[in-house]
């Protein structure tokens, strides 16, 4: 009985359009209905402040060229995959990874709000980016859609991403920054990716990758809490610098995925 449930919730035109419907109307209610969230007071006060080479708060400046060198490998494999569905969303995701290097190191160099904004915006861009690539590459993998019909998507989630990260600033402004769209558009991607592949018969490997990368970005989030007590115990890495190597990781994994396996059929 349940496995015919199961099969009928996968394969229900309906239920194709009134799942991802739910998984992002339930946590866009209950952020409404939590009211605004705001970062900690103390958001700026890393744990690790070494300086190496002249360079200030060093572990978390120079581990962001992580993500600079999958960024570039990622728009390496972009010619090499002409016809992929979600191509000009792949790009998005992959330049992003770059300008998240660029942007976070700005940041850490001298942390302060106004240029968070430059390490915020490219971070929401990657989700965004990579929710579009995988839901205008499922669909049309699954025959379910035409790539033409989806030419919205990635244009809608870029300017959302752009738009959740204006919103934070604008309410920072005047003392509040509210940042529920700006991790509404991070959640989402953890949520509905799964959904997506499940949904259109994603291949087992395709799915145990993305899996594997969602798990590096949740551990990376709970080192970035740990921050302090993490360098406590190993002396040498701080939560915040393990946090970029994590999440770099994930994008590793993805990027890999990408070149490797190629158009999910």
């Amino acid at each position: 009985m349940f496995a015919d449930l199961t099969t009928a919730l996968r394969d229900s035109p309906r239920a194709h359009f009134l799942l991802p419907a739910l998984f992002v109307l339930v946590p866009v209610l209950a952020m409404l209905g939590h009211g605004p969230i705001t970062q900690l007071d103390n958001y700026h006060q890393f744990a690790d402040q070494r300086a190496w080479l002249g360079i200030p708060h060093a572990g978390d400046v120079l581990s962001n060229l992580v993500f600079a060198v999958i960024g570039l490998f990622g728009l390496g494999q972009l010619g090499r995959q002409p016809g992929r569905a979600g191509k000009s969303a792949y790009a998005l995701f992959f330049v992003a990874l770059l300008l998240t290097s660029l942007g976070s190191t700005w940041y850490h160099l001298a942390p302060d709000n106004s240029r968070l904004v430059w390490d915020r915006l490219p971070i929401v861009l990657a989700c965004t980016g990579l929710l579009a690539a995988v839901w205008l590459e499922t669909a049309v993998a699954a025959k379910r859609a035409a790539a033409g019909g989806w030419h919205w998507l990635m244009p809608a989630l870029a300017l959302a991403a752009v738009a959740s990260v204006a919103w934070w600033r604008f309410t920072d402004l005047r003392g509040l920054g509210d940042l529920r769209p700006y991790l509404l558009l991070q959640l989402l991607p953890l949520a509905m990716i799964p959904l997506l592949q499940w949904q259109h018969h994603t291949p087992g490997t395709t799915r145990m990758a993305f899996a594997a990368a969602i798990g590096c970005y949740a551990l990376a989030k709970v080192c970035e809490l740990a921050d302090h007590a993490i360098l406590a115990q190993l002396a040498w890495l701080s939560g915040h610098t393990f946090k970029h190597l994590l999440a770099g990781l994930a994008a590793a994994i993805l990027v890999w995925q990408f070149a490797r396996f190629g158009q999910v059929r």
